[in-house]
């Protein structure tokens, strides 16, 4: 990156970084802020989640990193200790809470915890990182790969840095040289810097070899241009921000600053920030903001969402070091206010680069100065409820390198972007690589009842490892039948669901060579209702009193259950009735009254919107049936006597129609199911 260095370390420039779209509205929202270091704002959302039972066990882990990452130790324990001892847990838990308690000084407990990490991680190097630099954040969020880095095509031989997406066109900074113009820049003997775009997936994309393009109007100079952002004017005019240096040409063919202190080093390179705007296809310069000044630099500069503040860097007189990240106020018409650093989390006695500004308002940029692998390395910020930075951390590796690593972009949902790199392998000095983001990843769906197709609350959806038989983690569906957790790529899985009306299933879940930017699998479950009528009614007793076969007040209770679920739930049921009675009295008398009882309950059905039809037969068995040894009042207790005195209601038929089977090719037409 020698170019890069000399000209404010170059012209460095963006970063953005958004999160994993959720399915659950509230989850949804809580992964987007925690995707991009929100922290303050994630909390609350996961608090609720925990309490509304949504995905708990994920919402109490990001709890306990939000916590760690702010440097909330005493609040991030309790959530660690909600899931920690768990099976299935990521070693990676183990560190992050060893960290935590050595963090408040509980030293002996975080000994054990980084042993057990270490006991399963022994060539990790996290835990002597993390005791070199102190920077826990920067460990913790590095424990997480997130990113597959590949060079582009349209790089050459020479500088190539900065690319970001506007559209579907990609703007890059290049010293490709220019057939007209043999002049090369005297610091590094290669050209000078123009602003250079290709179109995403156009003419020049499809072609073998990338064609670029310099950008039309008179923003390139014969100078060095860089740094381009795109943003808006007071009007809703797109406009264009972007760096140029102050060089100008003197009688001896020199390159020098026109400037009017004669105490100040000639043919120093300064840049300065300038506006540009649209007129047809081409853009023209527009103005030069006042915050530029001849004697230092001002560049790189970056717009928020909002476009009221501009970030750029400078090496101005007061910083803390070399270069330094700034902000101004824009104001409505377009102006802009008095310069004012970003503070000394941000800055350091080194160099400060390439600032961006997310549309989560999060500031990305390049250092030298803070820990990191290389030379140049990007970080991020953490805020804290009020937007006050309160950390930094370093996005680590294949992000950052050994060499200089800088301008980083992504698209708004995150799963693409660019950085730039002068690490060994590249076609040039600087070169452009595009990455991809792999979101974490989660399974969801909806369980369904396989005869009717209604969707299932409560079912207990069990995750467990398809090699070890081990148990990782459950939840229960909503009232919609949905269902979702998180899991690992690469993985193998069975998905164990029950429901008290519904028996076991087991569904293999194969996660291994999914594309990287999928973040979700939907796997829809449909289970086989059990063939029991008292189950699936969720029936209680049916009681007579003595000696009588009429139909009590809570026993029509009962039944009405009975009714809604022939009627409403599974409409084709056919069953059979059944009646029994104690052991206690002649055959004759409970043959007689458990005939009557079977005839009331029938009666009972029918009249309440049961088709006759669907009641096959009614019986009474008397006491010929018992479900234990009760023979007389005097064999056993009263509460186990009772047991014998009983409804039953036999399902012969669960017909299933035929537009519903369609529904669960995998599960066999049953048309008939006798119990």
């Amino acid at each position: 990156m020698n170019v890069t260095k000399h000209l404010l370390s170059l012209l460095l420039f963006v970063a953005c970084f958004t999160s994993v779209n959720a399915q659950h509205p509230l989850q949804r929202k809580a992964d987007k802020y925690f995707g991009t270091f929100s922290y303050a704002k994630a909390i609350p959302l996961y608090e609720e989640m925990v309490t509304e039972g949504i995905d708990p066990e994920h919402a109490q882990k990001r709890l306990a990193e939000c916590y760690l990452l702010q440097r909330d130790y005493e609040k991030s324990i309790p959530y660690f200790e909600r899931f920690i001892h768990k099976s299935g847990i990521s070693s990676n838990h183990y560190f992050k809470y060893g960290m935590a308690l050595k963090s408040v000084g509980r030293e002996k407990e975080a000994a054990e915890w980084l042993k057990l990490y270490k006991k399963t991680n022994k060539n990790d190097k996290l835990i002597d990182r993390f005791l070199k630099d102190g920077n826990l954040a920067s460990v913790v969020f590095n424990s997480r790969e997130r990113y597959d880095i590949q060079p582009v095509k349209y790089n050459s031989q020479f500088n190539d840095f900065g690319a970001i997406k506007y559209g579907n066109t990609i703007y890059f900074s290049s010293s490709r040289p220019d057939s007209k113009d043999e002049r090369l820049y005297d610091w590094d003997n290669q050209p000078w810097l123009d602003i250079f775009f290709i179109e995403e997936g156009g003419a020049f994309e499809r072609m073998t070899e990338y064609i670029p393009q310099r950008i039309k109007g008179d923003i390139n100079s014969k100078y060095h241009e860089s740094s381009v952002v795109f943003s808006t004017d007071y009007k809703n005019d797109t406009i264009a921000y972007f760096t140029r240096n102050n060089y100008f040409e003197d009688k001896e063919g020199f390159y020098v600053k026109k400037i009017k202190d004669k105490n100040l080093v000639q043919k120093q390179n300064n840049l300065k920030i300038f506006i540009a705007e649209k007129n047809g296809e081409e853009w023209y310069v527009a103005k030069n903001l006042k915050i530029n000044a001849d004697h230092y630099s001002t560049g790189h500069p970056s717009v928020n969402e909002n476009r009221t503040k501009l970030y750029f860097a400078s090496d101005r007189p007061g910083g803390y070091g070399g270069t330094d990240i700034y902000y101004c106020d824009i104001h409505p018409r377009g102006g802009v206010g008095q310069p004012i650093n970003a503070g000394p989390i941000i800055n350091t006695a080194g160099d400060e680069m390439f600032p961006f500004i997310n549309n989560e308002g999060k500031l990305f940029f390049a250092s030298d100065g803070h820990v990191g692998f290389g030379m140049l390395d990007i970080f991020a910020t953490i805020t804290d409820e009020n937007g006050e930075v309160t950390d930094v951390i370093n996005l680590g590796k294949p992000v950052n390198s050994e060499k200089d690593d800088f301008a980083f972009f992504s698209n708004e949902d995150g799963t693409e972007g660019y950085i730039s790199s002068n690490r060994d392998g590249g076609k040039g000095g600087d070169d452009i690589y595009k990455f991809d983001f792999t979101p974490s990843l989660y399974v969801d769906g909806f369980v369904y009842d396989a005869v009717n197709g209604n969707p299932l609350d409560s079912v207990v959806v069990k995750l467990t490892d398809i090699n070890t038989g081990n148990f990782i983690k459950q939840v229960k569906t909503d009232g919609r039948g949905y269902y979702r957790m998180f899991v690992n790529r690469g993985s193998k899985y069975k998905l164990v669901l029950n429901r008290i009306t519904h028996p076991e299933k087991k569904v293999t879940l194969n996660l291994t060579n999914l594309p990287n930017k999928q973040k979700k699998v939907q796997k829809d479950v449909y289970l086989e209702p059990v063939l029991d009528v008292k189950i699936l009614a969720g029936l209680d007793k049916i009681y007579f009193d003595f000696d009588k076969s009429y139909i009590r007040p809570d026993a029509a209770k009962e039944l009405d259950k009975v009714v809604k679920l022939m009627v409403e739930t599974y409409p084709y049921m056919t069953i059979k009735l059944e009646s029994h009675t104690d052991g206690v009295g002649s055959h004759e008398y409970n043959d007689k009254l458990s005939e009557a009882r079977a005839k009331a309950t029938y009666e009972y059905l029918v009249a309440n919107g049961v088709p006759a039809e669907r009641i096959l037969s009614y019986k009474g068995y008397g006491k010929r049936q018992p479900v234990n040894d009760c023979k007389t009042r005097w064999d056993c207790p009263p509460e186990i006597l009772e047991l014998n005195r009983r409804s039953e209601f036999p399902i012969i038929n669960i017909f299933k129609p035929d537009h519903l089977k369609a529904l669960d090719p995998t599960t066999p037409d049953k048309k008939s199911k006798t119990k």
